[in-house]
């Protein structure tokens, strides 16, 4: 089954929701990087919320890039996500290993750490890319997704996301961000907050067999949803030889020299996918003369 998110509405306006199942752009991740099941969680979460935030935005070449730096032994959290929803990601530390919380649930938190920052990247075809950075208050990542939403955009959201590994591949990943428009009425925030108080989790529901459609109709029951789009979403990475040649450049021309005069080529990776690129004393020596 493919991975697609639902872009909603709510029948009066109010409300906005973006549904997303994401089980093969998660098991990517997972299968690139090899990660562990708290590392896969962690990732897999935040490319989840990644790509329904990369459909939030309007223009054909708009990117969106989530940098979360908890402080905890993962290291940093990178993804990033087209305005199609197609996101790529890694994290610095992918095998990771933290105790389990007490009823046998991953630790994300404490592989993610919460004494950090969520920074928010978005490059809208401007001169500068709007930039916004703050601080963690959960680690788990929905909840910092929804204080980013509520504190930066001041607009009240809810963030669901979920990623169920019981071996080693991905069984069920997804999830929801649900948000107020500034006109919402009290009537329709407390037929939300009911419908969301008593729900499932994401892969519970998942599991269950249900899909973005039937968790759309829980948690935006009696608000009479439309569904304005389905857009097919996964893990994709743009990196080829030539763009990751740009490394070279960023080093600088005596660094470069060096690695010529004393390696004779080199071999760059691409972060993202894990792909390898190998340049040889002559490619090395074009980058150089057209610097």
């Amino acid at each position: 089954m493919k991975d697609y998110c639902l872009r909603v509405t709510s029948k009066n306006g109010e409300v906005r929701g973006f549904f997303s199942t994401s089980r093969n752009m998660v098991e990517a991740a997972r299968g690139f990087h090899n990660t562990t099941k708290v590392a896969t969680a962690a990732l897999g979460r935040t490319l989840t919320a990644t790509s329904m935030m990369g459909l939030m935005m309007k223009n054909p070449n708009d990117k969106v890039t989530i940098i979360i730096k908890g402080g905890g032994p993962i290291g940093t959290i990178l993804t990033t996500s087209d305005v199609n929803g197609m996101a790529k990601g890694y994290v610095t530390n992918p095998g990771v290993e933290v105790e389990n919380y007490a009823n046998g649930k991953l630790n994300v938190a404490g592989a993610v750490g919460h004494e950090g920052t969520i920074k928010v990247i978005k490059d809208l075809g401007m001169r500068e890319p709007y930039n916004g950075e703050y601080e963690m208050v959960s680690g788990e990542i929905a909840k910092d997704f929804t204080y980013y939403f509520t504190v930066s955009e001041q607009t009240p959201s809810a963030v669901a996301l979920g990623v169920l590994t019981r071996s080693d591949e991905v069984e069920q990943a997804g999830g929801f961000i649900v948000q107020m428009m500034p006109d919402a009425t009290e009537e329709t925030i407390s037929i939300l907050e009911n419908n969301i108080s008593g729900l499932e989790s994401v892969t519970q529901m998942l599991s269950k067999g249900m899909t973005p459609e039937d968790i759309m109709e829980v948690v935006m029951k009696g608000l009479d949803p439309q569904i304005l789009d389905y857009k097919e979403i996964g893990f994709e990475c743009d990196c080829s030889k030539d763009r990751v040649a740009k490394v070279f450049v960023a080093i600088g021309k005596d660094q470069l020299t060096d690695i010529i005069e004393e390696d004779h080529g080199a071999e760059v990776g691409c972060q993202f996918c894990n792909s390898k690129y190998q340049f040889t004393e002559e490619e090395l020596r074009e980058i150089l003369g057209e610097m």
